[in-house]
């Protein structure tokens, strides 16, 4: 008796049938396809963005307006669905969407293409494509790109912020901008992670509050999560985070005694750690005092001759500042000493090693 496949394999026996393919097709068994399996994923922010497609090859045929008709829905890839997923809400050329996985389809036009979002993510190609389901569309303008002969899905223009998405096929570029909300996504999540066991740290919520500090935003929540820190384990590292909220907050008044007390907290790397900053930031005298309250702190520690020989540069010493740096490198840690080393060989050269 003829057995009779049902119309769902029916229907897929059909698209493997009639799909030019380098090796034998199957509905039912995990087999290599002619239009290979690829994923491309970048992270913007905290946010990822996945695109899962197939690739179909042009194998010397007729792309746009042949294979791929003007005007028609097209799959944006081979076999099943190309999907796109966002695990936070985005915008999409400025129109919103959110988070989740979509089923992504093109209608390709030789003026301008429609970017589909559908959402149903789980169909075999656009065969059984449905506008009620979309989510979002969008329309965009074709470039012209480098010749590819598989489709391919990219990244290109990555910012704290946004991305775009271009579909590259045959000499065709496809592409659409992804923008995320950073500061609010983050700021979201971290509300959802300080309610775990990072609670009870004082890192966690030291770092919470310097990406504040740093992104320039809730700078009133990040001296709260500095408070957090400071009231789980009172450090150097959080008191500095402190005072420097602070001064972002124009408390300049408020941040001096809490700096204060944190210098008083520091071990010698920290210390020079910090006046490295300032040099870096130009605030030369003031982390010239601070490296004198290393030297009289710590006056056998490496970085104190380090910071000796920095002092004497500025004063035109150069003696002293090869002698001091000499004595930094003999008492280093070895993976410092070649460092040591050069700035030596530049005090001798009578170089300014603090600009």
């Amino acid at each position: 008796m003829r057995k009779h496949l049902s119309p769902a394999l029916l229907a897929i026996a059909f698209v493997v049938a009639t799909a030019p393919a380098a090796f034998p097709q199957s509905a039912l068994l995990n087999l290599p396809r002619a239009s290979q399996h690829a994923t491309v994923v970048q992270r913007v922010g905290i946010t990822d963005i996945t695109v899962n497609y197939h690739r179909p090859l042009i194998n010397g045929r007729k792309v746009w307006g042949g294979l791929v008709p003007y005007g028609q829905v097209w799959r944006a890839g081979a076999n099943e669905n190309t999907t796109i997923e966002f695990t936070d809400p985005v915008t999409i050329e400025g129109k919103p969407l959110a988070k989740g996985i979509y089923g992504l389809h093109m209608i390709p036009n030789e003026n301008e293409w429609i970017v589909i979002f559908s959402r149903a993510s789980t169909a075999w190609g656009s065969f059984s494509y449905d506008q009620k389901e979309d989510a979002l569309r969008v329309t965009v303008k074709p470039q012209t790109g480098d010749m590819h002969e598989a489709v391919t899905y990219d990244f290109t223009d990555i910012k704290p912020n946004s991305t775009t998405v271009t579909m590259f096929w045959e000499k065709v570029a496809v592409p659409f901008k992804v923008e995320v909300k950073t500061d609010d996504v983050v700021a979201d999540s971290l509300h959802h992670q300080m309610r775990g066991i990072a609670q009870y740290t004082w890192e966690a919520w030291d770092e919470a509050a310097s990406y504040f500090l740093t992104s320039k935003t809730n700078l009133e929540e990040a001296l709260r999560d500095s408070d957090r820190s400071i009231q789980n384990e009172e450090r150097f590292e959080n008191l500095m985070t402190k005072s420097q909220i602070l001064e972002a907050l124009n408390r300049s008044k408020d941040a001096a005694p809490v700096k204060e007390k944190a210098v008083s907290l520091a071990n010698a790397i920290q210390l020079h750690g910090y006046g490295r900053q300032l040099q870096q930031q130009g605030k030369q005298q003031e982390a010239f005092n601070l490296y004198r309250v290393n030297i009289k702190r710590f006056p056998d520690h490496w970085v104190s001759h380090n910071e000796a020989a920095r002092i004497a540069c500025s004063e035109g010493n150069f003696d002293k500042a090869v002698k001091e740096m000499k004595l930094a490198s003999a008492v280093a840690p070895d993976q410092f000493k070649g460092a040591l080393d050069g700035l030596a060989k530049r005090l001798e050269g009578k170089e300014d090693i603090n600009k």
